[in-house]
């Protein structure tokens, strides 16, 4: 890498994109900027369609790399990019996008693209996943997932293929319109959290899916986490033309490669959804046919090792379901105020309530070892329903349902000696802090945050 280049680390999460400068030598960050994508679509009331404008993501993206200095921009010798797992878009070869003028500069705007369906999407029913074909994988195949997703296209909508011929995940999409690829480029990653991809062999279940059918053409090229992907084909913000790309990466592999120094780290991470996590051994290998009720599953990291990962769909989320149900009643009972006002308030309410009796079962959206898992609640007595004993009961639930996952003494056999605690839900909510340090007995390191951005950018650099 030249003297005086500068690395990009971009990730395009669920509600936001972000973009990194990155000096390599030092690894720091000497630019950064966030924006907001906005770009959930309002589906028909009572279902569980979960998709994004990907016109508005792309748009956000262009946004985000202009507002960064135009002189450092043209320093960039690299990308690493990362993206929200498991979802899907749908594109036509050399029709996916076009390159326009914006002002001054180059920007790429979809086209002949379908919405992106994310990983939140919950259209897969528990009996249409059991009539699927069992993948010859250590993954189960969830609702969200992009191979799932196809499924549910080839059999309620089979009409939708006509309009497009590939298909990878919304960084996939990215990489492609950049590199101007014939055929997508997919790491590791990112197949084995579609489903129907063997991590070992890194390879799809191509004579499985072709025996149901499955149109195999639609899936992406596979590459090994860390190679490039290609060159950039025009100059883009101010990045010049021919700058090496590297194939897409799951955010939550960037994630934990961005904070977890040492092997004996954990990462907690609460942010939209939550995970708990850690690195295996090198030379592990997980079981072929894992439990469907299994809680803990073993995601492809670096450099053919896994890690052991905790995924719950109920993190952030929860609360942010919590403060709106609260804002509409108050709405309800004629009073108006800002859901950032409720939350601070339910918070400090929290914060003067160390124990309460009261009992929340948090899986407001299921887990995907338990899709059929609702929330709850028990202990219910006159003297607890204090808006401070239901908020302190809620953050508790949140971090008892990520230890009954992936419990203390499994963390201690492995070896564990501290945690990483970070995500925007993590940092915004001291109660939350309070019962990740009760209820897990390691030290809990915060202010290293994980950033998915940061951790595309640090291994372009080692490349």
């Amino acid at each position: 890498m030249e003297e005086g280049s500068i690395v990009l680390g971009i990730d395009v999460g669920t509600s936001s994109v972000k973009a990194v400068l990155l000096e390599p030598t030092s690894g720091d960050v000497v630019e950064s900027e966030t924006r907001d994508t906005k770009a959930g679509l309002e589906s028909e009331s009572g279902t569980q369609v979960k998709e994004q404008d990907v016109g508005r993501i792309i748009s956000v993206l262009n946004d985000c790399l202009t507002a960064l200095p135009r002189e450092k921009l043209q320093k960039v010798s690299r990308i690493g990019v990362s993206g929200q797992m498991h979802g899907i878009v749908f594109w036509r070869t050399n029709q996916g996008c076009h390159w326009v003028n914006s002002g001054n500069l180059r920007v790429f705007e979809p086209r002949e693209v379908s919405q992106l369906i994310t990983w939140e999407d919950g259209r897969c029913s528990t009996d249409f996943l059991s009539s699927l074909p069992s993948p010859r994988s250590h993954l189960n195949i969830a609702s969200g997932f992009g191979c799932a997703t196809i499924f549910w296209y080839l059999k309620n909508r089979p009409d939708f293929f006509r309009q497009y011929n590939t298909a990878g995940t919304i960084q996939d999409y990215v990489v492609s319109m950049l590199c101007g690829l014939q055929r997508p480029l997919m790491s590791v990653q990112n197949a084995a959290s579609w489903g129907y991809f063997n991590t070992r062999s890194k390879t799809w279940n191509i004579d499985i899916l072709q025996e149901w059918g499955f149109p195999v053409s639609l899936l992406p090229d596979i590459l090994d986490a860390g190679c490039i992907a290609g060159k950039t084909s025009y100059d883009w913000c101010g990045i010049p033309q021919g700058t090496e790309v590297g194939v897409a990466l799951g955010d939550f592999q960037c994630a934990v490669y961005s904070s977890a120094a040492e092997s004996t780290d954990a990462v907690l991470n609460i942010s939209t959804s939550a995970q708990l996590t850690f690195s295996m051994p090198a030379g592990f290998q997980p079981e072929d046919h894992p439990s469907p009720a299994e809680a803990v599953t073993y995601f492809p990291y670096f450099k053919d090792q896994y890690l052991a990962v905790a995924a719950s769909l109920n993190g952030g989320n929860v609360f942010v379901s919590f403060v709106t149900m609260l804002a509409q009643w108050m709405t309800e009972l004629g009073f108006e105020t800002s859901d950032s006002n409720i939350y601070s308030k339910v918070i400090n309410a929290a914060l003067f309530v160390n124990e309460t009796q009261f009992t929340i079962c948090p899986t407001l959206f299921g887990e995907r070892h338990a899709p059929d898992c609702l929330a709850s609640v028990s202990n219910m007595t006159s003297t607890g329903l204090s808006l401070g004993h239901v908020t302190r009961a809620l953050c508790r639930g949140i971090i008892e349902n990520l230890h009954a996952m992936l419990p203390s003494h499994r963390l201690k056999e492995s070896g564990i000696k501290r945690i990483i605690g970070s995500g925007n839900a993590l940092a915004r909510n001291a109660v939350l802090k309070q019962e990740v340090e009760r209820i897990f007995p390691f030290p809990v390191v915060y202010g290293k945050d994980v950033d998915s951005a940061v951790g595309a950018a640090m291994l372009m650099v080692k490349q």
